[in-house]
């Protein structure tokens, strides 16, 4: 379990690497007035515009309690994870719920199901990889695992990789699964919340985005694979609080999440293989209890956001809408984020480095949780909290 204090920080040394991501906020100094207005009546103009297709929305699914995150199989059926350990089927405009026999399921605070996401094989395997929290209060942690659906029901699953670092509260998992190209699995994992610290400590697990097989083995590509400690070997990036925007921008080849600051510092940031994010240690937020929680906004060796959100719009979900997307061709090569206090979705442009962000599909409004473009390019958006939905809005 882990004892640590906010004075420690300032002994742990602060692991520095070269970012190689090749998007940043625009590198001007100065800018005139003329310039600036224009650029605010385009940012209006821009939310007014998106999408620029007619689209219709329906909803898919209701009554749905405590939902996490969603995933479409190929054959058009809808799986669901509740937080309490369910998966609801939506098939045939019809839905089921089963509980999944999850080892040690821990639901409290943020914890419970977290994550879905399909095996690179899926259509041989029926595989499906899930993330969920494990233990207890008094010691708990993220966990990844596999099982089988065969149409109806999901094989009991079995866990392939633990999170290392056990903690004693039921807040920030992070949670978020992403498979790559290499079909290797990126998971995000949050800081606890109460060991913030640990982020910056190479040999936890906490805050940090940690890549591994889909057998639950290490790459040996790893950043950190050589460390002598174990634990630093899934390591892909540190440096993170709280994490569940993760995706893959095809179109340049590149690694985007998204996480939750404290009270304002809401970041996205583009991922490269051993680069320090910097929290605790550079933040544009505060605590919530409007404390300092650093001096620093830029710190060597640590890469800043390319984009900031202060005050927070607590972002959930992240999809990447790419150029194989044809529904919303106004929305290519767009990150979709839905967000938990703003209470909206948002669409980010990534093309042009300048990151315009727009209001979109106003009809999914309050907590939103997820979203998921489907193989058309069709846009699902679910909803939190007790009594939530699955909406899908569609291009006409």
């Amino acid at each position: 379990m882990l004892k640590t204090t906010w004075l420690s920080q300032l002994k742990i040394k602060l692991f520095s690497y070269t970012s190689h991501a090749s998007k940043g906020l625009p590198g001007k100094q100065c800018i005139s007035i003329f310039t600036l207005l224009s650029l605010f009546s385009f940012s209006v103009n821009a939310q007014a515009a998106l999408p620029k297709e007619q689209y219709s929305t329906k909803t898919l699914a209701t009554q749905l309690q405590s939902p996490w995150s969603m995933v479409e199989l190929p054959n058009g059926t809808w799986l669901i994870t509740e937080r309490d350990g369910h998966v609801v089927i939506v098939k045939n405009n019809a839905q089921s719920r089963v509980k999944l026999n999850l080892t040690g399921l821990y639901v409290a605070g943020q914890g419970g199901l977290l994550d879905i996401v399909l095996s690179p094989d899926y259509n041989d395997s029926k595989e499906v990889i899930f993330t969920y929290a494990q233990g207890d209060a008094s010691a708990n942690r993220l966990v990844v695992a596999k099982a089988t659906f065969n149409g109806t029901d999901f094989s009991k699953p079995h866990v392939i990789y633990k999170v290392a670092t056990d903690k004693n509260t039921p807040q920030h998992y992070a949670g978020r699964a992403l498979i790559l190209p290499d079909n290797t699995l990126l998971i995000s994992t949050g800081d606890g919340f109460d060991f913030r610290e640990q982020a910056q400590v190479i040999t936890s697990q906490l805050g940090k985005i940690l890549r591994i097989n889909l057998d639950g083995t290490i790459p040996t590509d790893n950043p950190f694979i050589n460390h002598k400690n174990l634990n630093a070997h899934a390591v892909y990036s540190l440096g993170h609080r709280n994490p569940q925007g993760l995706v893959y921008d095809y179109d340049t080849q590149q690694i985007v999440s998204h996480e939750h600051g404290p009270a304002g510092g809401d970041e996205l940031n583009y991922l490269t293989a051993g680069t320090n994010y910097g929290w605790p240690v550079i933040t544009y937020g505060k605590d919530y209890s409007q404390a300092r929680i650093s001096p620093f906004t830029e710190y060597k060796g640590m890469q800043k956001p390319s984009v900031n959100w202060t005050p927070s719009i607590a972002p959930s979900g992240m999809a990447y809408y790419g150029s194989k997307h044809a529904a919303f061709p106004s929305l290519q090569q767009h990150v979709l984020i839905t967000t938990l206090v703003d209470k909206k979705l948002y669409s980010v442009n990534l093309v042009s480095g300048e990151f315009t962000q727009s209001h979109v599909f106003p009809e999914a409004a309050g907590r939103l949780r997820d979203v998921f473009i489907t193989d058309r390019g069709n846009v699902a958006v679910l909803t939190d909290g007790k009594e939530a939905k699955l909406m899908l809005m569609t291009s006409n």
